[in-house]
């Protein structure tokens, strides 16, 4: 039987306001779907309104301006809608999910959704299982003593993957899903026989050890810092800093 990256994989990718998932806001999102390496792509985009200004830093990095989301976004509300239900949409019909660091993508659309009223991420996605592949995850597990920056560009040189149009959420995506299936096939002998379920699981106790070491190392730099060891999505808290579960009631909203 042919492994999973022979067959179809989705991608998904965001260009945000900035970088705090608990604050910034979607500006524009891309899902990536192919049917098979090599295949044509099928792109959904979306433009957002945040309905707050786009910081400067942001815009020099993905080039989108206050004028044009003003112009020509959608309401944040319903464009996190839209891209939840394309996600539960490629679930259900058994697609593997390629995202770049998905607690930040993933967390950011759970936050927005929750943010506009809409529920959480889980709750949109109406009990379908995102099977999530990372391929900094996959790359940090199966290369782990690599020296030097595994950004999406680092990763792409390093695999041989063109990256045209970087930090564009439709270039981004199409890089990643590209990625993951350069990582798969330089390591295929590791990854033979693992189903993208099981793949998944591994990958949330890969990061947990990822992100316990990246606090070692913080601690033997001199600077503490705590690293969320969640994956492929960070638990919402509230700020008495419990987990925003169904039965919790202290009233402090996150």
């Amino acid at each position: 039987m042919r492994s999973w990256h022979f067959g179809p994989l989705a991608s998904f990718d965001t260009e945000t306001t900035g970088v705090d998932v608990e604050r910034d806001r979607i500006v524009s999102a891309s899902l990536v779907v192919q049917s098979a390496p090599g295949g044509a792509v099928a792109v959904r985009d979306w433009l957002a309104n945040p309905g707050v200004p786009i910081p400067e830093p942001a815009r020099a990095v993905h080039g989108i301006s206050d004028e044009r989301v003003r112009a020509h976004g959608r309401p944040p509300r319903a464009v996190a809608v839209e891209v939840a239900l394309a996600l539960a949409e490629q679930s259900r019909a058994g697609v593997p999910l390629v995202v770049m660091n998905a607690p930040y993508d993933l967390t950011l659309l759970d936050r927005e959704l929750r943010r506009h009223g809409a529920g959480s991420l889980a709750e949109v996605l109406g009990g379908a299982e995102l099977l999530v592949l990372d391929p900094r995850v996959l790359d940090k597990q199966l290369d782990r003593y690599r020296k030097g920056r595994r950004t999406l560009t680092d990763l792409c040189a390093h695999y041989g993957v063109p990256l045209v149009g970087a930090h564009d959420a439709a270039a981004d995506a199409l890089a990643s899903l590209e990625l993951v299936r350069a990582v798969a096939v330089r390591y295929e002998a590791r990854l033979a026989g693992l189903t993208p379920a099981e793949l998944h699981l591994r990958q949330a106790v890969w990061y947990a050890a990822q992100a316990r070491g990246l606090e070692r190392w913080f601690e033997r730099s001199g600077s503490p810092e705590r690293v969320d060891t969640a994956w492929p999505l960070r638990p919402a808290r509230c700020r008495c800093g419990e987990r925003l579960e169904p039965g919790h009631a202290c009233g402090l909203a996150a």
